[in-house]
């Protein structure tokens, strides 16, 4: 890909988990970024290094690996009012993020410069231009974060153009335009966007909020008037009402407006699904492009017409986008999602192959069942496997127990698990404790097989997560189990669905194994 028009940047996981009910640990935000980076973002904000222990040690394991496409951005403040940039320890650990891009806010609205920071106007900008030449001295690429832009350009047009011109002077590679409040409509957005560009003859992005609901027609109304970054979150996560939703902005500007962002548009549904499932959120089915419900026609006229000619009523084919028109009272075979994601694992199939049938149709069943595959493409490429006869044989897993010991006082409390599985004929009884019934069950099962793959000990479970499918069945509930594995080069993760939450958390373990194991068997 050449050069992009309009860059991508992702804050997910720094503004995407100031949103109510998103949270993710450290190995979520290395899996999420690893699936960013693969899907062709330009800038990945990791989160601000100054503000929490999970967010340094996400940077330090960052640093430690390649990335394809995208730059790794460290996310903090200006520096401290009157305090020398050069002893501010926020800014310091921005520059032990070692990433070679950093963002940095400051305050353009002198409502905010005097009624929060306490501080002169005078002073702001020092602040400003102070911490840009600080990071680019130390040759960081700088993106500066005009917060609050637009309520602060309407208050006072000519104080908010003087912080903007403190960064520019100081060498910052791009000024970006905040709509911090939400409150901005796409006209003015548009306009002040060009009245920035035509004073300052610099380039500019946009980070737009959704609190009126417009912050997608924000972000594209900035687009049209010169920008060339956008800012937001994947599924539109964030504070509030959220941020301007990635994943509606990208198609628009690369199927309607001709600008070509990412590699794989088509990949769109998949990244959509896969970071609500890390977030453990349950998807909106009603998204634009992503949702379940975008090309799903339902009875009656549409129907009759879309069967005919699916344009009448879809405004893009969706595989376009990696979804698939649906309709509801004959739902279609959905092939085409399952070839591409099978090849994408290494498998060669033609559409209508009978292979092809058979892991469609398992699919079904089991989602029927709870299952989603989504983040879990190590029980996915395992479903394969097994339904074309490839999974080497490695071992059978007969039977497990867990039981739970306390002592009479409550002092001390352990989970004890015991497995019997059989490898190449030969059986293996192990009994393992562990803090949990899941920890102790790891352990069991490995050290049933180590005599057997002493690789297992480079296979660690990173996270596990736990979602009730069918909550109003309150404890007869089915649960599904999510586990997160690693070799300490790449992850992958494997889901189990059960009534009992320690059946789904075996199945999913299981498969963790398996997969792993499957792999250096073939190699």
């Amino acid at each position: 890909m050449s050069q992009p028009k309009v860059t991508i940047y992702d804050t997910t996981l720094r503004d995407g988990t100031q949103g109510t009910g998103i949270s993710f640990s450290v190995a979520d935000k290395l899996r999420v970024a690893e699936k960013l980076d693969a899907f062709g973002v330009h800038y990945i904000e990791g989160g601000w290094p100054g503000s929490n222990p999970k967010d340094i040690a996400f940077f330090e394991e960052a640093a430690k690996r390649t990335w394809q496409t995208a730059r790794i951005a460290a996310f903090g403040s200006t520096r401290r009012a009157n305090m020398p940039v050069e002893k501010d320890p926020q800014v310091q650990l921005l520059l032990d993020a070692k990433t070679s891009a950093v963002t940095i806010f400051g305050k353009t609205w002198l409502l905010q410069v005097l009624e929060v920071l306490h501080v002169s106007p005078e002073e702001n900008l020092a602040m400003i231009s102070e911490t840009v030449a600080h990071l680019k001295k130390h040759g960081r690429e700088v993106i500066y974060d005009a917060e609050h832009f637009f309520d602060g350009a309407k208050d006072d047009w000519a104080y908010a153009m003087r912080t903007l011109k403190a960064a520019r002077d100081a060498g910052a590679d791009l000024l970006v335009l905040c709509d911090t409040n939400g409150g901005s409509m796409p006209e003015e957005v548009g306009r002040m966007t060009r009245d920035v560009i035509a004073e300052l003859g610099v380039a500019v992005g946009i980070h737009t909020h959704n609190d009126c609901g417009v912050g997608v027609a924000n972000a594209l109304a900035s687009i049209a008037a010169g920008a060339v970054q956008v800012q937001g979150t994947i599924n539109g996560y964030g504070e509030r009402v959220g941020n301007c939703n990635l994943t509606s902005v990208m198609p628009n500007l690369q199927l309607k407006l001709g600008i070509e962002v990412v590699p794989q548009i088509d990949r769109l549904r998949e990244l959509s699904m896969f970071i609500d499932e890390m977030a453990n959120v349950t998807p909106d089915i009603r998204a634009p492009y992503v949702g379940s419900a975008a090309f799903t026609h339902k009875g009656g006229m549409h129907v009759n017409a879309v069967q005919k000619l699916s344009r009448t009523y879809e405004h893009i084919p969706p595989g376009l986008v990696g979804n698939q028109q649906t309709i509801v009272i004959s739902e279609l075979s959905g092939q085409s999602n399952v070839l591409m994601i099978a090849e994408r694992l290494g498998f060669s199939f033609k559409k209508g192959d009978a292979d092809l049938g058979k892991i469609l149709a398992e699919v079904k069943r089991l989602e029927n069942e709870g299952y989603e595959f989504e983040a879990a493409e190590g029980s996915f490429e395992l479903l394969i496997r097994r339904l074309l006869g490839r999974q080497p044989d490695l071992f059978k897993a007969h039977e497990y127990h867990c039981s739970y010991r306390r002592d009479c006082e409550g002092l001390w409390n352990k989970c004890e698990a015991t497995v019997r599985l059989s490898v190449g004929g030969r059986e293996e009884y192990t009994v393992a404790e562990g803090d949990g019934p899941v920890n102790a069950l790891d352990a069991a099962l490995r050290k049933a097989l180590r005599p057997f793959y002493p690789q297992i000990d480079r296979i660690a479970l990173d996270d596990y997560k736990v979602r009730i499918i069918n909550s109003r069945q309150g404890t007869a509930a089915r649960t599904r189990v999510l586990i997160s594995s690693t070799d300490g080069q790449s992850g992958w993760g494997t889901v189990g669905v059960s009534d009992n939450i320690i059946e789904a958390s075996w199945l999913a373990l299981l498969d963790s194994f398996e997969f792993k194991l499957g792999r250096v068997e073939k190699a």
